[in-house]
């Protein structure tokens, strides 16, 4: 990050030129597991490539923005975990139960070529889908998940590349776009 910002006009520059050239590619993650609440593999992007994800869900947000449920809280401008808090004490109030619910593996199974796609349903840029595809496909190796649905075969689910990395903003935008 140091030597980025010590450089950050030279840097931008570059990073916008292999952008528009195409010739931009994703750096190595690092990750570390955490244990709270239960165990997670958190992937961080090298700092230039979360200044290109940051650049990406600001083009995405507009278009996604209106389709969200009011009460979705993750990676949302004005959105952020006070609101959160705000609101579900508001719940509390007024309804006697509360559900807390997390999808297990969410991160980790989601498939490539679907996201993809329902993205696509939105996008029409195509330099726009050609980097949220690359950022998708150059995801890190996620903890293994593998699921049979009706009509797979033992290899079925070797077949498609799944997971995107819990830590990167454009993972949670995909999150609840996709």
């Amino acid at each position: 990050m140091a030597r980025f910002e010590f450089a950050l006009e030279r840097e931008l520059w570059a990073l916008r030129e292999q952008l528009v050239t195409k010739a931009y590619q994703p750096g190595e993650y690092r990750s570390i597991y955490i244990y709270e609440p239960k165990k997670r593999l958190i992937s961080a992007a090298p700092y230039r490539d979360r200044i290109v994800h940051h650049a990406l869900t600001g083009v995405l947000e507009p278009i996604f923005e209106p389709t969200f449920i009011f009460d979705s809280y993750a990676c949302r401008a004005g959105k952020d975990t006070h609101a959160a808090v705000s609101r579900c004490q508001q719940f509390t109030r007024r309804f006697r139960s509360v559900l807390k619910a997390d999808i297990r593996k969410f991160f980790p199974s989601m498939d490539h070529e679907i996201l993809k796609s329902r993205l696509a349903r939105k996008i029409k840029d195509p330099d726009v889908l050609w980097l949220a595809g690359l950022i998708i496909d150059n995801s890190n190796p996620q903890e293994d998940v593998t699921h049979y649905f009706p009509g797979d075969d033992l290899l079925t689910p070797l077949e498609r590349a799944c997971g995107i990395p819990i830590g990167n903003q454009t993972s949670q935008f995909f999150g609840i776009a996709g």
